[in-house]
């Protein structure tokens, strides 16, 4: 059975948009057990591949897997001071790796000071080996840049503050 990324992404959001507090989908060579609020240790992870296994890749297809899908976001940047209440913040929609170029050797889409018009790439997070654009849903100038490049981040974590024009 080969699992299609897409597919899984699109069941977890579903979860996480209800009730479910717990899911477990099992076939002959694969099961799936969703837990929210619950955390995978690398411990854990460990377990999970075969001990006999000389490479370093996990074949998700016949591993257990448990994803940890958060019931609430906690905010991990301070918010703008009362003076900054026209900054919008530009968060992650998702877990992922943060860039701020599309490529090492290229300038990165936007610096603090730069204006920036409403859905202009921001930046870059990188998740399941593909790269989303994050656009910029208003216009103004970026403020603040929270995250550094290679950075991992989290579904709702502030990434930017832009002042909005």
């Amino acid at each position: 059975m080969s699992v299609d990324f897409q597919q899984l992404r699109e069941l977890l959001l579903a979860i996480a948009e209800t009730d479910i507090n717990e899911l477990t989908l099992k076939s002959d060579d694969f099961e799936l057990t969703v837990k929210k609020g619950s955390v995978i240790s690398s411990a854990d992870l460990a377990s999970l591949v075969p001990s006999n296994t000389t490479s370093p890749q996990i074949n998700i297809a016949s591993v257990p897997t448990q994803v940890a899908i958060p019931t609430s976001v906690a905010e991990t940047t301070p918010p703008p001071n009362p003076e900054q209440k026209n900054w919008t913040e530009i968060t992650s929609p998702m877990v992922g790796t943060f860039y701020r170029a599309p490529a090492p050797e290229e300038p990165p889409f936007a610096e603090i000071g730069d204006r920036i018009s409403k859905g202009d790439t921001v930046c870059i997070i990188e998740a399941m080996k593909l790269m989303n654009d994050i656009d910029a849903e208003v216009a103004g100038e970026v403020m603040e840049i929270l995250v550094e490049n290679g950075e991992p981040v989290e579904f709702g974590q502030v990434l930017m503050r832009v002042k909005s024009s």
